[in-house]
């Protein structure tokens, strides 16, 4: 016969056991959290060298490429903001039908080239062979999407850093591809990778830690150290929008030991007022005229983001 048990006992014992799981996950989340957020400080003093304050000069970073002399995204754009003031340069890539990472905006291609349709059903002989210059100016008739590759192995010989934005969700073996490219030319120390999304940052930790990642909101709502360290992030990359409604967000974000950037600021008057905040960073499309407004205004700290680079035997 089985043993009858006491009804109320068996209750307390229930909540007990619910009550001391709950303490449990709650003390794995906060150590989790509070771990990551050290390993995110340490990360982003190597990426930034320093964080900004209040009126020091932003570094600047040419979004895709110098796009006010050269069709965006282009060779020739990238190699622009390769020789202008710019410290960093912005670029987006995706993967063709057949796995190659080029570099492209949109998601299809018929904004910046003669073709239609999506870039990931266009394998990458297909996609090399329309024209992505005519649409600026004849000029450039005939210039064509780049591979990352491409792309990399100027930045090898350059004193420039990149800021490479994944479009769209990556998985872990996709990630991989990206990561293998930068170790090949040497320029692991010299790239930033950027997403919107969270679990293509988390897949960037899994498969090359050193790497450091950068997480891409709108807006940001909450603690903005636990949402960098949900995506395993060194900066956060915001809007113009989020520090104007919350001029209090960029000291928020920099006393989490994080780095902030705003996109995407094109006149004086906004450059003006980022700086004043003391982001770390402006994205823009016009960065030979932000580095003249920056000469013009400011001393540049002598601790840029990755001071500079290797020599040519590297």
């Amino acid at each position: 016969m089985a043993t009858s048990q006491n009804p109320a006992r068996t209750y307390r014992d229930q909540r007990a056991r619910r009550a001391a799981l709950a303490a449990a996950i709650v003390t794995a989340i906060t150590l989790a959290l509070v771990l990551n957020a050290n390993v995110t400080r340490v990360h982003a003093v190597g990426a930034f060298s320093s964080l900004r304050a209040p009126g020091e000069a932003a570094f600047i970073a040419g979004h895709r490429g110098d796009k006010t002399v050269a069709p965006e995204n282009t060779l020739e754009a990238l190699s622009h903001a390769l020789n202008s003031a710019a410290d960093y340069v912005e670029t987006d890539v995706q993967l063709t039908a057949d796995g190659i990472p080029v570099l492209m905006h949109d998601w299809t291609v018929d904004r910046t080239t003669n073709g239609t349709g999506p870039v990931w059903k266009y394998t990458y002989e297909e996609l090399a062979a329309l024209d992505a210059g005519s649409w600026f100016g004849d000029e450039f008739a005939g210039a064509s999407v780049p591979t990352l590759e491409r792309f990399l192995n100027l930045l090898r010989w350059s004193t420039k850093n990149a800021i490479l934005e994944l479009k769209g969700s990556w998985t872990d073996s996709q990630v991989t591809l990206v990561a293998d490219l930068i170790a090949l030319n040497g320029v692991s120390d010299h790239v930033i990778i950027g997403s919107f999304d969270i679990m293509t940052l988390q897949a960037l930790q899994r498969v090359s830690p050193e790497l450091p990642g950068m997480l891409i909101v709108r807006d940001i709502i909450g603690d903005p150290g636990e949402l960098a360290a949900a995506a395993g992030a060194v900066a956060l990359v915001t809007s113009k929008a989020a520090i104007t409604r919350d001029p209090e967000l960029v000291q928020r974000v920099h006393d989490a030991g994080l780095g902030i950037l705003i996109y995407t600021l094109n006149d004086s008057e906004t450059w003006s007022d980022a700086v004043s905040l003391g982001v770390d960073g402006i994205v823009t499309d016009r960065p030979a005229e932000l580095g003249q407004w920056i000469a013009r205004e400011f001393t540049k700290p002598a601790d840029l983001p990755f001071a500079t680079r290797r020599g040519s035997g590297d």
